[in-house]
């Protein structure tokens, strides 16, 4: 028992001076940094001339980048535990940018636990920023701030979201969506095929709720016209409820009216899709296949986003926002949450981003128009 009570105090005292030394180095870290959206980071920072610590698993890869980038790197598998709490000594932020973060977060948020380190990710998964939620006491006792999402997933909705309640606190419903001829990266085109084995997912009463693919479509005006568009399982079906307490969300992403109906017909598929096989074989002719928008390409498409809420009597709200290609807003969104973190303003928890930076922080954004809220529309 003594031995147990010392071994405590030691790693108490251990994971203090650890804290201290984060603190007095004010090193971050960007973790999968040489996956797609990890690399247009590296390359953000290194114009800008900041200096994280890129780090991955994969050696050959990090070490090619930290040669093209010239910053330090660091290498470790997530996958031993021990290794992750190493590597993170000294860090204060880590932006985890390797997905799927199903697979990876729960990892990385137990090594930042462990050292002191803030977390903050780029995940989409509803899944995943439950679970986050979940270790919100944890990340309380440890000191450090636990905040996934904080890219275009699922920044700009947020705010959208945080300014609907704002302007209408005795909403019960919310409907939040966007509108971009985007092109995917690896990591969201595997996200993508593993939301084919769950399904859609909305809130009810509170809680998520599973639905069809596809499950509703309406016409939504999101900022450049009325146009189709189809529920999908977006992150803010678990961050929009932490954000504003609104029972009732659904997430729609505007897509030609084929689309919904072709996400109907899949829904018998969805057994095979669920198949370890199946999602192995699709994931590698994603790596092979996808390689994620040029710059160029992000550069000529925006992208809109909408939200809507209802109060029992029937008070509606809108707002809209206008922003930069999806993954540029990405690559500003992790750079202003890292800057954030670092300057120490946030208390300690699970935090949605714009509790974290502000109702209006997509407006703080690169390519980013004002939020517009319209009442009555």
């Amino acid at each position: 028992m003594l031995a147990g009570y010392f071994r405590s105090q030691l790693d108490n005292r251990t994971l203090a001076r650890l804290q201290l030394k984060a603190m007095q180095s004010n090193r971050w870290m960007i973790y999968g940094a040489y996956g797609y959206t990890g690399r247009l980071i590296a390359a953000a920072v290194r114009e800008r001339g900041l200096t994280p610590l890129l780090a991955g698993r994969d050696a050959g890869r990090v070490e090619a980048l930290a040669a093209e980038t010239g910053l330090d790197f660091s290498v470790f598998d997530l996958a031993q535990p021990q290794q992750a709490r190493q590597a993170l000594a000294g860090v204060v932020v880590v932006a985890h940018c390797a997905g799927p973060f199903s697979a990876t977060s729960q990892g990385m948020i137990d090594a930042c636990l462990a050292t002191g380190a803030h977390y903050v990710d780029i995940t989409g998964e509803i899944g995943v920023f439950e679970a986050a939620h979940a270790r919100d006491r944890a990340a309380r006792e440890a000191g450090i701030v636990v905040c996934p999402g904080v890219g275009f997933d699922v920044i700009p909705t947020d705010c959208l979201a945080a300014c609907l309640k704002e302007a209408l606190p005795d909403a019960a419903t919310l409907a939040l969506g966007f509108d971009t001829d985007g092109q995917l990266s690896p990591g969201t085109s595997k996200t993508a095929l593993e939301g084919m084995r769950v399904g859609g997912q909305v809130r009810r009463a509170g809680r998520i709720t599973g639905v069809p693919l596809g499950w509703k479509r309406r016409r939504i005006n999101f900022g450049r016209g009325e146009r189709p568009a189809v529920t999908i399982p977006w992150g803010d079906v678990s961050t929009a409820f932490h954000t504003t307490g609104i029972p009732n969300i659904e997430v729609y992403m505007a897509a030609p009216s084929g689309v919904g109906w072709a996400m109907r017909l899949l829904n018998p598929c969805r057994p095979i899709f669920a198949s370890r096989r199946v999602q192995g074989w699709l994931a590698r002719r994603i790596a092979a296949k996808v390689q994620g928008p040029s710059a160029a390409f992000r550069r000529q498409h925006r992208t809109w986003v909408w939200g809507e809420a209802r109060s029992p009597s029937g008070a509606v709200v809108t707002a809209r926002v206008e922003t930069a290609n999806p993954y540029d807003v990405t690559v500003e969104g992790v750079l202003l949450a890292v800057e954030h973190l670092l300057a120490g303003k946030s208390p300690p928890g699970f935090i949605t981003p714009s509790r974290l930076l502000g109702n209006r922080c997509v407006e703080r954004l690169p390519g980013s128009g004002r939020i517009e809220i319209v009442t009555g529309e």
